[in-house]
């Protein structure tokens, strides 16, 4: 059972291994929306993210002889370095196994916590199955990332944190991958306040727990696909459906879109880093239809690879037009090239690059290709730009950016 009591003795607990994460107030993201939003900066724990709350409570209710005999978990990243870390900080052996897809950097922070690493599957569930294998085979203690009370009862600790800061919260928008930090979260905060909404967001191309609901048991998707690797789950918890079922108000999906934009608003105003997977609550927001409502953003994690972060900057520029490519046929003869450029230039376009080809015709008197990338200020920018091309007598295309 989950329990006020465990929820107290939870937060005494896991304060021994807990960076504070005071809420911090969005003035951009309040007047996007109309509401009074804070985020509860998870990204900033010692290991990146929420998981090390779940992770060392649960391994302080082991017996010393489960301990002794090592621990095993299967993780795409996050828990896997929470239970390394709390493994390391008990001085017990740690296991973990986790899919080829996890990014370098979640692998090797929680090897340097000093637990062995074994890469296995393609997603979370593969990992998962192989973890079981060799826990039945080795006599590990497996400690389940999500479907384990235990394990939510730390990650409930969240709430009890935000209800002290903000007592009178209205909404609380949580993460869902397998569904273990939700379960906390809105078990606590629904005794805590039994009015106060919690809402689930989990992403389009991984919605197990929204499918689940819709069927009324635990269901599985036959597939995942999502750029929030955190969250890239089929099958919900089994132990934990009951409290999810009876506590979450509504689940939210979020396309891979929205994340890429919602990485720039932390990045440009907000000074931080978040993965995809910790964003879902902040692309979220635009989806509700409440106003003057305080809320809080989640953020679960902030462990992301810089070959991510640079794909994720590069496409949210693209999808913001601050940075785009048209391209232009022109005459091949001297001063053509210069043209467009003074053209561009007036109209204060900064060229990042550019494609002069020169056999797209035959007759190459009568046009050559000019496939110009440009970085601009935003959507009013390029229109402003565009137009100035076609006034000058060129017929811009606007094409796929291909950087």
């Amino acid at each position: 059972m989950l329990t006020l009591e465990k929820f107290e003795e939870a937060a005494e607990i896991v304060q021994k291994v807990t960076q504070e994460t005071k809420l911090i107030y969005s003035p951009y993201l309040s007047a996007q929306t109309g509401n009074r939003v804070f985020l509860k900066p998870e990204n900033m724990q010692v290991t990146g993210a929420y998981k090390i709350r779940g992770a060392y409570y649960k391994i302080s209710t082991l017996s010393e002889e489960e301990k002794k005999h090592g621990l095993i978990t299967a993780s795409a990243g996050n828990h896997a370095q929470g239970v390394a870390y709390a493994a390391k900080e008990y001085g017990v052996k740690a296991v973990i196994v986790m899919p080829t897809t996890t990014p370098l950097i979640k692998v090797n922070r929680t090897k340097s916590y000093g637990a062995e690493v074994v890469l296995y599957g393609n997603v979370y569930d593969e990992a998962c199955a192989y973890a079981y294998e060799l826990a039945e085979k080795e006599g590990y203690t497996f400690i389940h990332p999500f479907d384990d009370l235990a394990v939510a009862t730390g990650q409930g600790t969240i709430a009890m944190e935000i209800f002290k800061e903000l007592p009178l919260v209205d909404y609380i928008l949580v993460p869902v991958g397998g569904g273990g930090l939700a379960t906390g979260v809105s078990t606590l905060a629904k005794m805590l306040n039994p009015k106060i909404k919690v809402i689930g967001v989990e992403p389009a191309g991984a919605n197990c727990l929204q499918c689940s609901f819709e069927e009324g048991k635990v269901t599985t998707l036959p597939s995942v696909s999502t750029i929030a690797d955190g969250t890239a789950v089929k099958t919900p918890g089994t132990n934990i459906f009951p409290y999810l079922q009876e506590n979450l108000d509504e689940i939210i999906t979020v396309e891979d879109d929205e994340l890429i934009v919602a990485f720039l608003d932390m990045v440009e105003n907000h000074k931080m880093i978040v993965e995809n997977s910790g964003l879902l609550t902040v692309a979220a927001l635009k989806h509700l239809s409440v106003k003057g409502k305080k809320i809080v953003s989640v953020l679960s994690g902030g462990n992301m690879d810089v070959i991510t972060m640079a794909s994720v900057v590069q496409h949210g520029l693209i999808q913001r037009d601050r940075i785009f490519t048209v391209s232009v046929l022109l005459p091949d003869k001297p001063g053509e090239l210069v043209r467009v450029a003074s053209v561009i230039a007036e109209a204060q376009g900064n060229v990042i690059k550019l494609d002069h080809n020169q056999f797209v015709s035959t007759n190459r008197n009568a046009a050559v290709e000019l496939k110009i990338t440009l970085e601009a200020f935003g959507t009013d920018h390029k229109a402003k730009i565009v137009e100035a091309l076609k006034e000058q007598g060129y017929r811009p295309k606007l094409i796929r950016p291909n950087l």
